[in-house]
């Protein structure tokens, strides 16, 4: 049995809000768990956004008439949660790689996300439910949050190999 456009587009939807699902809250937790206030600050502030653009889905998909399929949110939301409790080569403590690899997840999942900002920006030049120039507005903001994530990516990678370099030279660096 062939799926019509509109059960296609629904899967598609749904599967990027279990995305979003699961990029609102590593946001969350990314931005809680700094320690520079400055950092925190941004985070939070890109957590807002993050969230802010799940909700701009679910209004898409409002106007679209595609129904949320629950289960797929759910399953996101669980998986997430799970996710946690891999091993990080500590045990009370977070790890630099902890942070490095939440920063790296969060901005595949925001590329992700342009990448259906696109797709749906594409369907508005034939669909009137659709505003181009909202889809542009969240197309830009994801283009900005990559790069704001790329930076905290780059610093917390250079963390990880500052905390590597000591940790095989000592903190006096003799080795």
């Amino acid at each position: 049995m062939e799926r019509s456009r509109t059960e296609l587009l629904g899967i598609y939807l749904n599967d990027h809000l279990a995305g979003a699902t699961v990029g609102t809250a590593l946001a969350h937790r990314v931005a809680s768990g700094r320690n520079q206030a400055a950092d925190q600050a941004a985070l939070q502030r890109l957590a807002g956004e993050i969230n802010a653009d799940r909700r701009a889905l679910l209004e898409i998909m409002a106007s679209l008439g595609v129904p949320i399929r629950h289960y797929k949110t759910g399953a996101a939301w669980l998986g997430e949660r799970v996710g946690r409790l891999k091993p990080n080569g500590r045990l009370r403590t977070r790890s630099p790689v902890s942070d490095l690899e939440e920063l790296e997840l969060l901005r595949v999942g925001v590329q992700g996300k342009a990448a259906a900002w696109r797709t749906l920006r594409e369907l508005a030049t034939r669909d009137t439910r659709l505003s181009t120039a909202w889809l542009d507005e969240l197309l830009d903001r994801a283009h900005a949050q990559a790069d704001q994530l790329e930076d905290f990516r780059v610093r917390a990678a250079t963390r990880l190999i500052e905390a590597e370099a000591t940790a095989e030279t000592g903190p006096t660096g003799a080795t």
